[in-house]
């Protein structure tokens, strides 16, 4: 069957999405004729550049900022669809014995014990924020401080701590980063009393050049045939 248009589909995303977006892509293509080009980045790096008038066909951020955004027009009415929701979790580098992590207690340990700690950034970055809270919670943030190493977002600081030598390194962020990034292992998610499950939407850009393009695009990534390939890249 040929294409049934040829284009291009611009998405700002969540980089949480940046695994199950990539997994759709080929797919995507062969039914729409359409390449994807993703733009990914810490929810608030993202919101930023689409409240500064960036624009975009296809949006996935968290469900009550899509909402907000709905609101003041950023993106078209009715067209937001949630994914899941996606947990915050600890990783290590492939190979690493995995940390104990089970209570906050274990948690404390494992992060005060860790040579270094890799983690998205803290002031945009919805795990990075929540991580920063939890270190606070913990009463361990100052044990810590020389040794934490915050990145533009979760995709970036698992690449770090995948290419780093140094052994007893800990990573703190989204499952779905944790998931699509090589040389990194899940540990698992927080413990109870300091977990964070995000749930993230898609919808229409306001500004979207080819809606009805993108909205193709919303249906195929909520659409119960994905549901498994959402479920393996960590939506819940």
């Amino acid at each position: 069957m040929m294409p049934e248009r040829e284009g291009l589909l611009h998405v700002l995303s969540a980089g949480a999405a940046q695994g199950l977006v990539a997994s759709i892509t080929e797919d995507f293509r062969a039914d729409t004729g359409a390449r994807i080009e993703g733009t990914f980045g810490a929810v608030g790096a993202i919101r930023d550049r689409i409240l500064a008038g960036e624009r975009c066909d296809a949006i996935i951020l968290t469900a009550p900022l899509i909402a907000t955004l709905e609101s003041a027009g950023h993106v078209l009415p009715a067209t937001a669809v949630p994914l899941g929701h996606v947990r915050t979790g600890i990783a290590v580098r492939a190979g690493e014995p995995l940390p104990r992590i089970a209570d906050g207690t274990a948690l404390s340990k494992t992060l005060v014990e860790a040579a270094g700690l890799y983690f998205p950034d803290p002031e945009l970055a919805t795990a990075g924020i929540h991580f920063m809270k939890v270190l606070r919670e913990l009463g361990i943030r100052d044990a810590v401080a020389s040794r934490l190493h915050a990145f533009p977002n979760g995709a970036a600081a698992m690449r770090e701590l995948a290419r780093s030598t140094a052994r007893g390194l800990v990573g703190c962020t989204q499952i779905t980063e944790i998931k699509y990034t090589p040389g990194v292992v899940l540990v698992g998610a927080l413990p109870t009393g300091f977990e964070l499950s995000t749930m993230y939407s898609v919808a229409v850009g306001g500004a979207a050049r080819d809606a009805d393009l993108a909205r193709r695009f919303v249906r195929h990534l909520s659409s119960p045939a994905t549901r498994a390939l959402r479920e393996a890249a960590g939506f819940e």
